[in-house]
């Protein structure tokens, strides 16, 4: 039996009032953000950590992903590409020993089918510089921003949200919206209003490090091969589950030992010229816990067409798979004010695996960061009130894909 104590009640002062609040500043929280900002909505997002992109950048895992299909289409933009630009707009030229690569000349204006054929769209950024642009953009677009703050819990009335609370060196704190964005990567915001949501244990030890060798600075990547030449991640003998404070610590523990076993392998191959600059900052968590959706976006769903499709994403792994994701793998079913970007979003399988990548995140949270707008601003009970029409247009106005014909290439 697990020994209890009972909190004694408190008056929680609210510190301000938002139309939509999104919680979690990776690269679907930013994307929610400016997508609901941009909507004329009044946006606050929260961070838990001091610095945005999450795995992206605190994380050192510097790969824009694709945004085509692998067969020479683009399937993805909008708020995707914008941000895919943004994080090379300052290199020109590739930089091998730290990854960097800058926007491929076949993407460039004028690429044709088949030399898009052979490069896909991606780049690879600096982590710091791209933190930093993410801050800027934000703060440009009116976005009030808590960093160093924690989601902690909803107070809800009936099936919606009103206030979302916090803990923050402010202490324990309510702000009140009217619809929330749960881009928490964990689904934390979910599992907080009572949505059925599933977790995976299945997570490895993994670390994306910068070192500097024999005063060359180096980009060591410990996890799964983007190419045959890439360094595969050893064995962890376990695995881990990101919903459970005992194993979010273990993993952090035995990702570090397996990042300092790595620098010691280098430095002896070096004769003892390799040192540690950056570690993540982050736990480095693929997959953890997602929103079980009316819907559930699986591998069978390639290629397959969904009337409220608000996004398309290609497969990072490798080409030709190109999925829709529909609003029902978006909206919570019981909180009628709550819908889910990024890697939280209901997606299970190997569908999960593309969903949880940069461009994914970055169109999935600007669909859930405008629906979020279209509530709000409507005065909608749910958000299967929104016009699915309207919201379509609206998105492809705003550049993102929406395109059938796709699916026939």
């Amino acid at each position: 039996m697990v020994d209890k104590i009972l909190e004694e009640a408190r008056e929680i002062p609210v510190v301000g009032s938002y139309d939509v609040v999104i919680a979690g500043g990776g690269i679907a929280g930013i994307s929610a953000a400016l997508a609901a900002a941009r909507a004329g909505s009044t946006v606050c997002l929260l961070e838990k950590a001091c610095a945005l992109g999450g795995l992206a950048t605190i994380g050192n895992v510097i790969y824009f992903l694709p945004l085509c299909d692998g067969l020479g289409h683009q399937v993805s933009a909008g708020i995707s590409e914008e941000l895919l630009l943004l994080s090379v707009n300052d290199e020109q030229i590739p930089i091998p020993e730290i990854h960097i690569k800058p926007v491929p000349e076949a993407w460039r204006k004028g690429g044709s089918i088949e030399e898009r054929i052979k490069e896909r769209y991606l780049t690879a950024f600096n982590p710091i510089t791209f933190c930093y642009k993410l801050e800027r953009l934000l703060l440009k677009n009116k976005i009030k921003l808590y960093f160093d703050t924690r989601f902690a819990a909803v107070r809800k009335e009936g099936t919606r949200i009103t206030e979302v609370l916090v803990e923050n060196k402010s202490g324990r704190c309510a702000i009140r919206c009217k619809a929330v964005v749960d881009a928490t990567g964990d689904a934390d915001v979910c599992s907080a209003a009572g949505e059925k949501t599933a977790s995976l244990s299945s997570n490895v030890r993994c670390g994306w490090y910068y070192y500097i060798d024999n005063g060359l600075l180096k980009l060591s990547c410990l996890t799964k091969p983007m190419d045959a030449n890439a360094r595969r991640l050893p064995s962890s003998g376990r695995n881990f589950r990101g919903d459970d404070a005992d194993q979010v610590t273990a993993m952090l523990l035995a990702s570090r030992q397996l990042m300092m076993q790595d620098l010691q392998s280098r430095t002896a191959d070096s004769a003892g010229r390799a040192f540690p600059i950056m570690l993540p900052q982050i736990p480095c968590f693929r997959m953890t816990r997602r929103l079980a959706g009316r819907r559930v976006l699986r591998e069978s769903d390639n290629r397959r067409w969904f009337e409220n499709t608000l996004g398309m994403t290609g497969d990072w792994r490798y080409p030709g798979p190109i999925y829709c994701l529909p609003m029902e793998i978006l909206a919570a079913v019981h909180t009628s004010n709550l819908i889910t970007a990024g890697r939280c979003i209901s997606s299970a399988g190997r569908a999960w695996d593309v969903t949880r990548a940069i461009p994914t995140c970055a169109v999935t949270g600007q669909a859930a960061g405008t629906a979020a707008a279209f509530l709000a601003l409507d005065q909608l009970p749910r958000f299967q009130d929104i016009d699915v029409r309207t919201l379509q247009k609206y998105l492809q106005r705003q550049k993102v894909i929406i395109n059938r014909k796709l699916l026939h290439h």
